[in-house]
């Protein structure tokens, strides 16, 4: 191959396909710009394919047509209760945000609707919202994509069922309980019906939601604007021209290939969060899971420090925390199921540490449980924590990879998922915490359950907790006894869904030097940039937000040089 034949030029290069990424290269290509998207794996999607899909950005046309009354004011509030460092780029993203959703619903295939109903994550901080500010994907349609939605990277197995069949929030009672109304029959014999077309043709369901839906609906719009993606293309250095990014060097299926960017290169790599070994270079304890993209291994930052590129990581934690339990047994899984919504803010069950004791409020946001783990374990050992609970729970609510709904789940006492017994004292035994303890705290449950007060960590307190309860239940949609055998616990350990410390950049996605200065020609977003929420966790797609709206200043930014 010649030197010519080995080199390519564009205005723009684009490193990493997740909602940055594609953002970024999308927006180059609608406003007229020459771009080239490069994805190291053989999929595109990365951790965005695999997440609940959620944006959290203030202010858009999507909350004012629902007649939402919250206001970027109130948002600047709560942010500013929450994080203590003040950074330009927060407020950019605010007055931004809602300018970027309806850019991306007028130019693309790019959609979102607000939910009715999804809490800001520390409720009962000033400037707090219950809705108004997450923003879901609309579904998509995979088949739309033709063949190329083999290339679209899907859920993980944990989040998947009936063979690769995705299961949305308000599908789990229709599936569960298919025989509880007429509707929930409809509903379950539709989804049935659609998943069984599906697999005559495709190796998994193309009814698409949540991240999924999002990655598909980007993927399909930068098909639609004829913008190419290479595959199998890891980035392995930046080029440089007189101190100006001028490129950069891949390896495309083993090939080494050489692209010149005219405009400016891009970097929306995944962060860290990924990999265990570059995660547990920022945290103790040590990880054992990750549940992000595989793929997120810190090639941009790295790559990036090689030409003078500062890292932020004066962040409050390093990442974005989630609890898991191991599920290393699941076919087509990662080995992890995140406990984010669905199981520990329901009535009849408590998380305790080696002690049998309680350590926090269970119903809390993922991330802060976690943190709320790192806490106790500083005294007593809570890694693993341990779910506990009875079986009328199980059977109703569903725990971990367990779905509500079912009668039996020996495979996974079998499997160790789950530790059974038939008394306090013998599950006590079996998962190695206090006897004593554990009583305790399950006595101290069920008298919290009757009053429908937790006194000591005020689980269903916020309106946080109370929308991941169950709304049937009274007094406290997240109290209840756990009354009668068998008894049951699970394991869950730290995990992360991302990193937060990342590349110094500028709030038009400007990678900055070691003194505060652009380096020309590169920029940097999604996880690859250091996060505006600085360790902090204040509501649902605070990475996916920031991840769209910088992917889209980058891409503007560079359309406005002309230099």
């Amino acid at each position: 191959m010649t030197a010519s034949e080995n080199m390519t030029t564009v205005d723009v290069a684009v490193f990493g396909a997740g909602a940055g990424g594609m953002t970024a290269a999308l927006v180059c290509a609608l406003q007229g710009l020459d771009v080239l998207l490069c994805e190291k794996s053989p999929q595109v999607g990365g951790t965005t394919a695999t997440s609940a899909g959620t944006i959290w950005i203030p202010g858009t046309q999507q909350a004012r047509r629902a007649g939402m009354a919250d206001t970027i004011a109130d948002a600047r509030r709560y942010l500013d209760a929450i994080i203590r460092t003040a950074d330009d780029r927060r407020e950019i993203y605010l007055n931004t945000g809602g300018d970027v959703v309806e850019y991306l619903d007028r130019h693309s295939e790019v959609k979102f609707s607000v939910y009715a109903k999804h809490p800001d994550y520390l409720a009962n901080r000033p400037g707090s919202t219950i809705a108004g500010r997450a923003l879901a994907p609309l579904p998509f349609d995979g088949r739309l994509l033709g063949a190329d939605f083999d290339l679209l990277r899907p859920p993980i197995g944990e989040f998947m069922a009936l063979g690769g069949m995705m299961i949305g929030r308000d599908d789990i009672e229709p599936l569960t309980r298919p025989f509880g109304s007429l509707a929930s029959f409809r509903k379950a014999a539709s989804l049935v019906w659609r998943q069984m077309k599906d697999r005559l043709k495709h190796r998994r369901g193309t009814r698409l939601l949540m991240g999924n839906a999002l990655a598909a609906r980007l993927f399909y719009s930068l098909r639609r604007k004829g913008v190419p993606v290479w595959l199998n293309a890891s980035l392995q250095e930046l080029m440089l021209d007189g101190g100006r990014v001028s490129g950069a060097v891949v390896q495309v299926d083993g090939e080494p290939r050489r692209i010149v960017a005219r405009r400016g290169v891009v970097l929306a790599t995944g962060g860290f969060g990924g990999s265990v070994e570059r995660l547990n270079d920022h945290v103790r304890p040590k990880l054992a899971h990750a549940v992000a993209f595989a793929g997120a291994e810190g090639d941009g930052m790295r790559i990036a420090r090689a030409v003078g590129a500062a890292i932020e990581d004066d962040h409050e934690t390093p990442v974005f925390w989630t609890p898991v339990s191991e599920t290393g047994w699941l076919n087509g899984g990662r080995g992890a199921y995140p406990h984010l919504a669905l199981d520990r803010a329901k009535p009849g069950l408590i998380a305790v540490n080696a002690a049998g004791r309680r350590f926090g409020d269970e119903a809390v946001s993922y991330h802060d449980f976690v943190l709320g783990m790192h806490r106790s374990h500083e005294t007593v050992p809570t890694i693993p924590a341990w779910l506990v609970c009875d079986r009328a729970f199980i059977g109703k609510y569903g725990l971990g990879r367990i779905p509500p709904g079912r009668r039996r789940w020996h495979w996974a006492v079998r499997s160790g998922y789950l530790a059974e017994a038939d008394t306090i004292d013998g599950l006590a035994g079996k998962i190695g915490v206090e006897a004593a303890g554990l009583r305790a705290s399950i006595e101290q449950n069920n008298r919290f359950a009757k009053t429908g007060e937790d006194e000591a960590f005020g689980k269903g307190s916020t309106e946080f907790d109370r929308n991941n309860g169950d709304p049937r239940h009274q007094p406290n949609p997240c109290l209840g006894p756990i009354a009668a055998p068998p008894y049951y616990a699970m394991a869950v350990y730290p995990s992360t869904l991302g990193s937060s410390v990342g590349l110094k950049a500028d709030a038009d996605g400007r990678v900055l030097d070691a003194g505060a200065k652009p380096i020309a020609g590169l920029y940097a977003c999604g996880n690859d940039m250091a996060s505006i929420m600085r360790g902090t966790y204040p509501g649902p797609g605070i990475t996916l937000g920031p991840a769209l709206v910088f992917g889209y200043r980058a891409a503007m930014a560079i359309a406005a040089d002309r230099n």
